[in-house]
């Protein structure tokens, strides 16, 4: 294996590659596995790097290494070009090697019904998935601490160091139970829709309600003055409820579409322009995108156009 330029004196491709795994990969066992070879040669290749840098890349620990600034400046510079190299090697038409961890947060609902399929394709081509579900804000919080690689947010992110890519349009929709719905008067809802609704129970995302209360102000001006029967974290959960009957919601269209088209639920109001929710991707700015993390990137985007909205 050649380690260095001996003409110039720089760093063969092999010490970098090395180097990108350690930094990747967080631990210098973890990236020696992913390598194929043994630890010590990942230390005595990152020993002579250092050497010829001139300073510690890496500060190490029991839990791991953790990188220096002169350690992320060169990953931030080197990474797309290692990478590039690698990609080159790869036979016309196959599908590059991917390999290490990818740690990827979002809504659970969403999650569960258009992105694991995608991150089922990473998973098949190598690369260890770690899925957290959650809310948005807390989930972009681990993303700037460091915790996850990549959200699925349904809010714009405001942190510093992370960087949103719209990624596509969620639509609402106000859904009842036939039931439900037959108790409302056509004519008062055209005329006070708000009113027309106010005798039917909500079934709630939260108890600060955030999703039917975005809708009632965007539509009707207002908060809802509607009891509240049922609070339940789960979008998949409150579409359940809503269709035994126990009140009324409103819900992304992916998500209400198959029981609209099994009569199940039925369309209470319907917009002029429908209420639109835009869902981003979110990363650390600045941080590496490693080959699994852009693949997954690109992925997503392109599943997305499919999606044509949600």
């Amino acid at each position: 294996m050649v380690e260095y330029d001996k003409r110039g004196g720089t760093p063969s491709l092999d010490l970098l590659l090395t180097f990108l795994e350690i930094y990747r990969a967080g631990s210098l066992s973890a990236a020696a596995q992913r390598l194929g070879v043994t630890q010590p040669a990942v230390t005595g290749q990152l020993a002579r790097l250092e050497e010829q840098v001139g300073e510690p890349l890496f500060l190490r620990s029991r839990k791991g290494v953790t990188p220096t600034q002169r350690a992320a400046v060169l990953a931030s510079r080197i990474g797309v070009h290692v990478d590039g190299l690698r990609g080159a090697l790869t036979p016309e038409g196959a599908e590059p090697v991917l390999s290490g961890t990818v740690r990827v947060g979002g809504a659970a609902e969403l999650m569960t019904l258009r992105v694991m399929p995608v991150l089922a394709d990473l998973g098949r081509r190598g690369v260890r998935v770690q899925v957290t579900l959650g809310l948005a804000d807390d989930l972009l919080s681990q993303l700037a601490s460091g915790a996850l690689d990549l959200v699925v947010s349904a809010v714009r992110p405001s942190r510093d160091g992370v960087l949103a890519m719209p990624l596509v349009d969620e639509e609402f929709l106000l859904v009842a139970a036939p039931a439900l719905a037959h108790t409302v008067d056509g004519e008062r809802l055209a005329a006070d829709p708000s009113a027309a609704l106010a005798h039917l129970p909500l079934v709630a995302y939260a108890d600060e309600l955030p999703i039917v209360r975005r809708y009632w102000r965007s539509e009707f001006g207002r908060r809802p003055p509607n009891p509240v029967a049922m609070v339940v974290p789960d979008l998949r959960a409150v579409l359940a409820a809503v269709v035994a009957g126990a009140g009324v919601s409103v819900l992304p269209r992916y998500l209400a579409a198959p029981a609209l088209a099994a009569g199940d639920v039925v369309q209470l109001h319907h917009p002029e322009a429908a209420p639109l929710n835009t869902l981003y991707l979110a990363v650390r700015r600045g941080a590496p995108a490693g080959p699994a993390l852009a693949v997954l990137r690109d992925r997503l985007q392109r599943a997305a156009r499919e999606w044509g909205g949600l």
